[in-house]
């Protein structure tokens, strides 16, 4: 299965939930989706998704400077995206627990 489509169903959920566990800039926050498992997010998509998350109030950003290259934007979740955060797993769970009852249905 092409898993690509799905992914850009779920990258918002995705970015939210990495931040509501720490702050973190652009690359990192990459790097933590992959590790969780979600290799195939491409850096353009996770970029352009914090950019927009950002521009829509559920996310905040700040500047840390760096001795050993250039300055880091960091971004954090917001009330806002703490709350559209919880939205968007309960509806996760929902959802998931529908595909899996379709799915699971001829294979046992």
């Amino acid at each position: 299965m092409d898993t690509t489509q799905l992914l850009k169903g779920v990258l918002d959920a995705a970015v939210l939930a990495v931040l509501d566990d720490a702050d973190g800039y652009g690359y990192d926050v990459v790097r933590r989706l992959r590790s969780a498992g979600l290799e195939e997010v491409g850096d353009a998509s996770v970029y352009g998704t914090l950019r927009r998350l950002y521009s829509a109030g559920v996310l905040s950003s700040y500047v840390v400077p760096s001795d050993e290259g250039p300055h880091r934007k960091y971004y954090g979740i917001t009330p806002q995206g703490r709350a559209m955060l919880e939205t968007q797993r309960k509806e996760w769970h929902i959802f998931s627990g529908a595909m899996s009852a379709l799915l699971m249905k001829g294979a046992a």
